[in-house]
């Protein structure tokens, strides 16, 4: 399984990342350095977080052991985070991201994105970004959530392209225009919510096929993201659970079913723009730092 996890795709830049990773969002402290002990000790070298989540500081307690339970090397695991939205800003960017290496207990991290595209912001915080990549903190940096407006926008205003963007990516929404933009200036999509919740992994056409090759669910669809180019990292706070999103590298979708799944399109998002003050919205609750319970 190791072997598999280590696949990697090569980001403009030249940085290597691994295509498959787990995410942590909306676990707390606790939860999120325990997930990430037992995903480093199941073979995965990639793991996505974000200061938003409010559990970067487990993620660093998680990090630590599972490189010392395995005999591993900083270098040998691929961190992301993400500024937050209420931090965007030049000067306020990088005094924030000082803060969020001390949580994460490393002197850089591999990515580093914008989480949201703030209205006024984004371009300043990407100027930041820049320095924070020059200066060898991030090997890579890149955006979440930029349609292509913005992504034309920040390209138009900086020196270095952005190397990913993460959306949200699924067979329920699959942001085609976005991803053929990223696919022609070189910017690998990366899914975030890539399972897509109950709706899509409960989806008829899906059960089939998870009958067909004697996989679940879950695992069609992460092979669906592998085959597609797709860098992913599903969530998990369980360890079967994590242990399972990887067991997908021992078979192929045929042509026409990847075809299937991608009739499966109906641009469901979650969350989007509208849903934030930034983007004008008075009635939007304040972005803060998500809190939970350890």
């Amino acid at each position: 399984m190791s072997r598999d996890l280590e696949s990697k795709v090569r980001l403009n830049n030249g940085v290597e990342m691994p295509q498959l990773g787990m995410g942590v969002w909306k676990s707390n402290n606790k939860t999120a350095a325990q997930s990430v002990e037992w995903a480093l000790n199941d073979g995965y070298r990639a793991i996505d977080t974000a200061k938003q989540y409010g559990n970067e500081a487990g993620v660093g307690e998680g990090l630590k052991k599972g490189l010392a339970d395995n005999g591993l090397k900083r270098e040998d695991v691929f961190l992301t985070t993400k500024v937050f939205n209420g931090d965007q800003g030049y000067d306020s960017t990088l005094e924030a991201f000082e803060g969020q290496l001390k949580r994460l207990q490393t002197p850089y991290v591999d990515l580093l994105l914008i989480h949201w595209p703030v209205n006024g912001k984004y371009k300043e915080t990407w100027r930041a970004l820049e320095k924070i990549y020059h200066e060898g903190k991030a090997r890579a940096i890149g955006v979440s959530n930029f349609n292509i407006r913005r992504l034309r926008d920040l390209m138009k205003h900086s020196s270095v392209k952005p190397a990913v963007n993460q959306m949200e990516f699924h067979p329920l929404e699959q942001e085609a225009d976005i991803k053929e933009y990223c696919d022609l200036n070189d910017i690998k999509l990366e899914a975030w919510s890539p399972l897509g919740g109950g709706e899509a992994l409960g989806n008829p056409l899906v059960k089939k096929l998870a009958e067909k090759y004697g996989k679940s669910t879950a695992q069609i669809i992460l092979r669906w993201d592998m085959q597609r180019g797709i860098i992913s990292i599903p969530k998990s706070a369980h360890e079967k659970y994590i242990q399972a999103n990887a067991d997908i590298f021992d078979f192929e979708l045929d042509d026409d079913d990847i075809r299937l799944i991608n009739s499966l399109n109906v641009d469901k998002r979650s969350i989007w723009y509208g849903d934030f003050r930034w983007n004008g919205n008075p009635d939007a609750p304040v972005d803060t730092v998500d809190q939970w319970d350890d």
